[in-house]
């Protein structure tokens, strides 16, 4: 009796796993695509589990094989399969992430909706455990969780709590301004890669500005950190398969040592300045000491009236610690590299941005009561997010059925907003909706650290024209490729001459 109830039992649960595979694999991705179909939105027919992923990368590969003319028209090169699909199938169309559906929106109008979320029933895309890796933070969180943890750490980046931060983000460029001017005193003139150069000086800002902590402390965090990125990006190049991160391979392996190695050498400097603020030891302006005060305030509030808990545990702080590092360093440092090349791109303009810098900060860094003041410099920035924006496209994901103008988009489907996308047509196609620009995001989730991101950028790219001159060198490879950010594929070679 016992033996039939096993074999009933497992042949039961074979029929349950197999029509379970039927289902995820053939049933509802055939049944999310007949329900796109009919409302227009076309794409490339539906391949059983692996979808258009072989496309996808090959693509890539093909674009990054060579380099560019140097112009500023980077989409088929940054972003080939999503310009191909939107070229062959319209503004709104459709294409497979293995089983999962992703519908581009290139209407500024359907992205306004998207942002917006009214209904509610739009959120962050289910993740692939080895992206989540990287980090649990602000960014990939949702509902109350998100609400909880934007409350705690909006205090650290107020307007105000910014402007505090730049004194030390102008002695980190010093730094790196007297490192050129030692690398060019002979001649006058060098050439310096600025990509790798970037790199290392917004990870030593994110170290001095948000963490207080030294340079090897930091610089150890974000050489494991690029290491995990390398591993991670990887990983999503390939089919994802349940359960395949828990199988003891060397890569897996590494993914999960690099990733304990950051959880205890963030823990150990969290705990560090936990000690520091109780002895008084700490000044209090870095943007990890605001955090912890603002959290150490949302838990007394709790425990005053009783409510439930609103605080962050150890761990979430960690968590959202690794995104103050990975955000902080990756998007700045592509922001300035992608700064540099088009000013020396357009020598006039840098040439406007110099006169403005020179008139508002003379030859001082710049301070909290004039950086404000540099519009042409914000123009500039502003310009160059919009052509080299270091995040190409937002992803969100529909967990109802949700209205999108005159769509209706099932549960299960991802959308892609393509920031790069927006201005493939020139300016004048684009829109004139002000969303047509949404390089930091737009509604509730505008990235938390914008204010910081420019301010950061601002101040090193003001002390580089109060300095120097630069334009591009005849080695400079033109080949912008999308990493975790948009990235300079082959470095960034610069002349600088001093002035």
């Amino acid at each position: 009796m016992e033996n039939l109830f096993l074999k009933i039992t497992s042949i039961y649960l074979l029929f349950y796993c197999l029509f379970r595979a039927f289902y995820s694999i053939l049933w509802k991705p055939k049944w999310l695509e007949r329900k796109l179909k009919q409302q227009g939105i076309r794409g490339n027919p539906y391949k059983p589990l692996v979808g258009d992923m072989k496309d996808f990368i090959n693509q890539i590969n093909e674009a990054c094989s060579k380099p560019i003319s140097l112009c500023n028209e980077i989409v088929p090169r940054a972003d080939p399969f999503t310009h191909n699909t939107v070229q062959k199938y319209g503004k709104t169309s459709i294409f497979w992430a293995g089983t999962t559906p992703r519908v581009i929106l290139k209407d500024p109008e359907l992205i306004k909706e998207v942002l917006s979320n009214k209904q509610g029933h739009i959120g962050m895309p289910p993740m692939n455990p080895l992206i989540l890796i990287l980090s649990k933070g602000l960014s990939t969180l949702d509902g109350e969780d998100w609400f909880r943890h934007r409350n705690i750490i909006a205090p650290a980046f107020h307007t105000e709590k910014i402007k505090a931060t730049i004194p030390a983000v102008s002695e980190t460029c010093f730094l790196l301004i007297e490192k050129w001017k030692k690398t060019s005193s002979l001649t006058g003139t060098c050439e310096i890669d600025v990509w790798p150069e970037f790199q290392q000086l917004t990870g030593d800002i994110i170290s001095r500005a948000a963490f207080g902590s030294n340079f090897e402390e930091g610089n150890m965090i974000i050489k494991l950190q690029k290491e995990l990125q390398k591993l991670v990006l990887e990983a999503m190049q390939t089919l994802y398969i349940p359960g395949f991160r828990f199988i003891p391979t060397r890569k897996n392996q590494r993914r999960k040592s690099l990733n304990k190695s950051i959880t205890a050498m963030l823990r150990t400097l969290i705990e560090r300045k936990e000690s520091k603020i109780r002895t008084g030891g700490a000044n209090g302006k870095d943007l990890l000491s605001l955090l912890l005060k603002s959290n150490k305030e949302s838990d007394q509030e709790s425990t005053a009236s009783n409510k439930k808990n609103n605080h962050m545990t150890m761990d979430e702080i960690i968590e959202e610690c690794k995104q103050f590092y990975l955000a902080g360093s990756e998007t700045t440092s592509s922001l300035l590299t992608w700064t540099m090349i088009v000013l020396a791109m357009y020598p006039n303009w840098q040439e406007k941005a110099r006169e403005e810098v020179m008139r508002v900060c003379q030859k001082q860094p710049p301070t909290a009561a004039n950086i404000s003041q540099l519009k042409v410099m914000t123009m500039i920035l502003h310009e160059v997010l919009r052509l080299y924006p270091p995040v190409i496209a937002l992803y969100k994901h529909t967990y109802k059925e949700t209205k999108i103008g005159n769509l209706s988009i099932p549960a299960g489907v991802d959308l892609v907003l393509p920031m790069l996308l927006r201005f493939s047509e020139g300016v004048s196609k684009a829109s004139n909706d002000q969303l047509a620009f949404f390089p930091f995001g737009w509604g509730p989730k505008t990235c938390i650290g914008q204010n910081f991101a420019l301010v950061e950028a601002k101040t090193a790219l003001s002390m580089i024209l109060q300095n120097f001159s630069f334009g591009l060198s005849s080695s400079y490879c033109h080949a912008p490729n999308t990493g975790m950010t948009l990235q300079p594929q082959h470095g960034a070679l610069i002349i600088l001459h001093q002035i």
